[in-house]
């Protein structure tokens, strides 16, 4: 269906890729992996056309329809919810426009609203809609919201309009850019229910393993300007690329021992005049053994740092006694309890727009509560982690002063390791705070948290920005924690490593599930509803 034979991509005087092979087929489910920065993304954008390659070929089957979702959804002009998720094609959207605007000003026996009609039934349009419909409910739309304007929802929320649009479509090849970004949990498992039982091919960039591992059966790793095939789930490539650096070193050493073993030959041989030329060979072959001699590049791996533990808490770390909370005329909470105690790891789900992040801003004093009250414990220190937190650092710093001002007594090397797992290399953690981007200054103030960590610790999301191995280093960080841990994720892999209490929150409830995130699907009922979905 789609092949791409010596690729070569430089960027910025960064050679990406160099000579590369990929090939998708019918059907295919594909995984792109990588490190940020490695060039997934530009990948992407040569294969549909947005960037062009330095040299090489891609080749896509004639016949193949090409879907793609990027991590970002452009202006969405006047364009309604449901007009989006039909609209397969500007001709289809206008003639839908068209049509609902006829309707709804009496004026059908109009030309404008007869062309606009053969236009949508020539595309099938009615059948469109009631899919497209069913499509935006499971990724979390309510009747309500399908014909109201795009432009009065957040970026997330028309990425989930774009992509609806791309599952009415049912392109030969679906590409999505970290599809799971924007998305809820309970949305994330629709999504991931409804991709197991698509019909066409489907190629993605994710940072969400257990996404990955119910879909996937093939992954492309970029790795030194290749792409790499493993055959198998994102868990199966983990094992075998172990396999393939293990095997990649016992030949480097066998390399070395030839190597050695020739130049023996030669020191032995020099200034013998009879074996001159068997010599001369033998240095020859040495120059091709060593032109040959690539020192494997270790798999990045999670840098294993014994982190500093917060002080203890007494037993009641803060509770929710009848609070009530509300924005405007839009009521969130009315009279809820909870109550958390030390050494509780609880994970907080339910629908975007539910009012998690309002319940840890709650506890963490940040909302103004209309009602109720919040008892911390004593012995309580409160950190409060989300997203948009970058204003509590000191632009002037470097990444390194940053994190040394946070915790004094750690090495500079230890810094420097911490900063590894969390994206920032080599010189990167010289740059001043003032010039990093929002996810660089993100991923500073987590790295802050745990270097100096609180006895209660309130996180909203804190795997935005990471990629795989920094989520595993948090996760490695946050299992020594012996604090309380309330946090937001839609990574299930996060979740299922560390929630041993789930908190369902929806419709102005709280429900405490006394048990991780498998207890909480099987006694919510998760496992079974929405299982009936399909392509």
């Amino acid at each position: 269906m789609l092949t791409i034979k010596n690729f070569t991509k430089t960027v910025g005087g960064r050679t990406l890729f160099e000579e590369a092979n990929l090939t998708i087929n019918w059907g295919e489910r594909v995984a792109l992996v990588g490190p940020n920065g490695a060039g997934k993304s530009t990948l992407i954008r040569c294969l549909m056309g947005d960037e062009e390659a330095d040299a090489g070929n891609v080749d896509q089957d004639e016949y193949a329809i090409i879907g793609y979702l990027p991590q970002e959804a452009g202006d969405p002009g006047e364009e309604k919810i449901l007009e989006i998720a039909i609209g397969i094609t500007p001709e289809v959207t206008h003639a839908l426009k068209v049509i609902r605007e006829a309707e709804a000003n009496g004026t059908t026996d109009s030309a404008e609203f007869a062309e606009a009609q053969d236009t949508f039934d020539a595309a099938n349009g009615y059948a469109l809609e009631p899919k497209a419909t069913k499509i935006l409910k499971g990724l979390g739309f309510k009747d309500e919201d399908l014909n109201k304007p795009a432009k009065e929802y957040s970026g997330g929320w028309i990425m989930r309009a774009h992509l609806a649009k791309l599952l009415v479509q049912e392109p030969d090849l679906l590409i999505m850019d970290e599809p799971t970004n924007h998305l809820d949990l309970l949305t994330l498992i629709w999504l991931q229910r409804y991709l197991i039982h698509y019909s066409g091919a489907i190629l993605m960039i994710s940072h969400d393993r257990d996404f990955m591992d119910e879909l996937i059966e093939t992954v492309y790793e970029i790795s030194e300007t290749k792409l790499i095939n493993y055959t198998g789930n994102y868990s199966s490539y983990e094992q075998q690329r172990e396999k393939r650096y293990d095997q990649s070193v016992q030949e480097y050493r066998n390399q070395q021992k030839e190597i050695e073993r020739v130049q023996e030959f030669i020191t032995k041989f020099r200034g013998v005049g009879s074996k001159a030329s068997q010599v001369q060979d033998r240095m020859k072959l040495v120059e091709k053994l060593k032109a040959k001699l690539n020192k494997p590049i270790a798999p990045r791996k999670v840098f294993k740092f014994n982190f500093p533990q917060p002080p203890k808490s007494n037993q009641k770390v803060i509770e929710l006694e009848k609070v009530s909370q509300a924005y405007g005329e839009k009521v969130i909470y009315e009279n809820i309890d909870l109550r958390i105690d030390k050494g509780e790891r609880i994970a907080l789900v339910g629908p975007n727009g539910a009012g998690k992040s309002t319940l840890l801003k709650i506890m963490a004093g940040l909302v103004e509560i209309q009602g109720g009250k919040v008892d911390t414990g004593y012995a309580t220190k409160l950190g409060y982690f989300s997203q948009h937190r970058a204003a509590t650092l000191n632009e002037n710093n470097t990444v390194l002063e940053e994190v040394l001002s946070a915790n004094v007594d750690l090495r500079e090397d230890e810094i420097r390791s911490i900063l590894g797992s969390f994206l920032f290399r080599r010189n990167d953690v010289m740059k001043r705070v003032g010039v990093l981007s929002g996810g660089e200054k993100s991923r500073l103030n987590l790295v802050k948290f745990l270097v100096n960590p609180p006895n209660l610790l309130l996180m909203d999301e804190p795997t935005t920005h990471l990629d795989i191995i920094s989520i595993d280093a948090l996760v490695t960080a946050l299992k020594q924690y012996s604090g309380t841990l309330v946090f937001i994720s839609h990574d299930v892999h996060f979740i299922r490593s560390l929630g041993d209490t789930t908190i369902h929150v929806a419709d102005g409830n709280v429900t405490r599930y006394s048990g991780g995130y498998d207890y909480y699907l099987e006694k919510s009922g998760l496992n079974d509803d929405r299982s009936a979905v399909t392509s």
